[in-house]
């Protein structure tokens, strides 16, 4: 295997820094307070992260991002979260992140165990033996799942006209060496191989019958969770009812329990936030995973019963600027406009305090590879304070004296054209005029795709998983990168990452890599915002926890129980 170095007396020098400033996997909250013991029956309502968004399919091979919050009841993976390391239960890990699963957080889901070996690279799967599909009338009889089943539903992918370039390009080959054995042999290593094809957005195992009567459809879902899809009201809702026969168990209390404990589950779509909370605040929904920080006090106040959880934005906000047009392929003026933005005054009065400004890409939650902006060097540090002198100095130095004009774009469906307004007011004050266009959702993501966009381009953008959030904001070419950052070595130093199989190396990597692209500014970073998750008391075996997967809090949600005598003394 070729591996392009990166400078090895810089990854020493380094080091040594990066490593004194690594937290480490997390200090273990004291064992948690004795179980209860839980109780079967009753059901869930539960507005996901994403209520406002129904789904976009339920097929896999549509490549929808969705697609695992919508089906991960009834459609499994390989690997999941292990849950009982979650902070709740004592261990390192909030499991919140939209596509971050450690290699210490994660359990086999329908993989019992797997192995990465050398010579050739490959993983070997051992598969669980005797889950099943269920019967489904007129889309198949009751079957065992097997190796067959996870070859299918990876050739599938790979073969969509819908998959994302480059995707499965580290795969020679995957093959069944066995009814429950299955062998992804890899033309070179990865190190998201385990993302990419175990945990990963579109990871689901689907059976061919369902392919065959057709898996758009959403009756036609089938698949090997504890749950059967039941109802599906366009713009409302998605149920489920109890898998009577599910393969899983969840240890409690030192004593395992068949799982789920529900007997259904409803995922609630409501586009307008308002109605939603009511629906919580009268618990017409059970659990609602992101209220804004503006509406958390009030909730507190009419529903003092709520349990919460403080979950700091999966992502980042800012300004793109397109460093392939001036005036943005001059550093000095995106070096500029980063400090002629007051950052601490956006946090104060427009957040309200209930924000935080992070090293973007990277997220704290990803222990390892996330370095404090404390910690960074100056010439990262003077981006984030507000310095107006300064900015003017460099504009003036790039040639702009008295300043220029440029559009950026944004999109009506965002709820943060005000905070957009309040950078353009900040701009105009040392010269610089920005004119904010407001277009629909469908034409804004098309600019982005079809590297049209405008020199100025707002967003937020989930952050993925470490290398992912690297790759896809700043490899050249790569959809999610409207800054259209494109340097050959930045993109070399990426694909060393991801040939990279020792994960501490790859840390400090990410870490130099991610210095080097908030130095450079090919955006105006803006702070990140906290937001909450909601509960009502009677739901048991959850802290909050949003994701056990990409997008798939449905682990999380199998595990629930509803102390249905709590919930009457309550008055519901």
């Amino acid at each position: 295997m070729v591996r392009l170095q990166f400078p090895q007396r810089l990854v020493c020098v380094v080091a040594a820094a990066l490593v004194a400033t690594s937290p480490a996997w997390g200090q273990a909250k004291p064992a948690a307070a004795p179980a209860e013991k839980p109780q079967y029956g009753g059901s869930l309502s539960i507005g996901n992260v994403y209520y406002t968004v129904s789904p976009l399919s339920f097929d896999a091979a549509d490549w929808p991002w969705k697609h695992n919050q919508d089906t991960g009841l009834v459609y499994e993976q390989l690997i999941a979260a292990d849950l009982s390391k979650a902070k709740r239960n004592g261990g390192p890990f909030p499991f919140q992140s939209d596509a971050y699963l450690p290699p210490q957080g994660q359990r086999g889901e329908l993989a019992e165990k797997w192995e990465l070996k050398q010579n050739p690279w490959r993983l070997e799967v051992q598969l669980r033996k005797g889950i099943m599909f269920p019967a489904k009338q007129g889309v198949m009889a009751a079957r065992e799942m097997t190796a067959e089943d996870v070859v299918y539903s990876y050739d599938r992918l790979n073969k969509s006209p819908k998959k994302i370039a480059g995707y499965f390009d580290h795969v020679e080959k995957v093959e069944a060496t066995g009814k429950h054995t299955v062998v992804f042999t890899y033309k070179h290593y990865n190190a998201e191989y385990d993302y990419r094809f175990g945990w990963g957005y579109y990871s689901a195992i689907m059976p061919k019958e369902v392919v065959a009567a057709g898996a758009q459809d959403w009756k036609n879902m089938n698949g090997t969770g504890p749950f059967m899809v039941d109802n599906y009201i366009q713009g409302n809702s998605l149920s489920f009812k109890k898998n009577p026969n599910y393969w899983d168990s969840e240890t409690i209390g030192g004593q395992p329990y068949k799982l789920p404990f529900v007997d259904g589950i409803t995922y609630r779509f409501i586009k307008d936030e308002a109605t939603m909370l009511t629906a919580l605040r009268t618990a017409k929904v059970d659990v609602l995973e992101s209220i804004r920080w503006s509406a958390a006090d009030e909730l507190r106040k009419n529903a003092p019963k709520l349990q919460w959880n403080k979950v700091l934005a999966m992502g980042g906000m800012f300004v793109a600027m397109r460093v392939d047009q001036k005036p943005f392929d001059d550093i000095r003026v995106r070096r500029a406009l980063n400090m002629a933005v007051n950052k601490p005054e956006i946090i104060k009065t427009y957040w309200g305090g209930n924000a935080e400004m992070l090293g973007f890409p990277m997220h704290p939650t990803w222990t390892g590879y996330y370095e404090p902006l404390s910690d960074m060097p100056e010439s990262v540090k003077e981006l984030f304070v507000y310095n107006p002198a300064k900015a003017k100095q460099l504009l003036a130095e790039a040639g702009y004296p008295n300043g220029f004009s440029f559009k950026t774009q944004t999109t009506s469906a965002s709820t943060d054209n005000d905070l957009l307004a309040m950078v353009a007011a900040y701009l105009a004050k040392v010269g610089v005029k920005m004119e904010i266009q407001v277009m629909e959702y469908p034409a804004y993501m098309s600019a982005m795709g079809t590297k049209t966009n405008a020199p100025g381009y707002f967003m937020f953008t989930g952050a993925t998983n470490p290398t992912t959030s690297l790759r896809k904001n700043f490899v050249k070419g790569q959809y999610w990168n409207p800054s259209q950052w494109a340097d050959p070595e930045f993109d070399k130093k990426m694909a060393e990452v991801y040939a990279e199989p020792d994960e501490r190396v790859r840390q400090i990597k990410v870490k130099l890599m991610t210095r080097e692209i908030l130095e450079k500014a090919p955006l105006i970073f803006l702070p990140n915002a906290y937001s909450y998750t909601a509960w009502w008391p009677w739901v048991k075996n959850y802290g909050g926890e949003l994701r056990a997967g990409s997008e798939r809090p449905n682990p999380i949600h199998a595990r629930m129980w509803v102390d249905q005598d709590l919930k009457k003394k309550l008055g519901f």
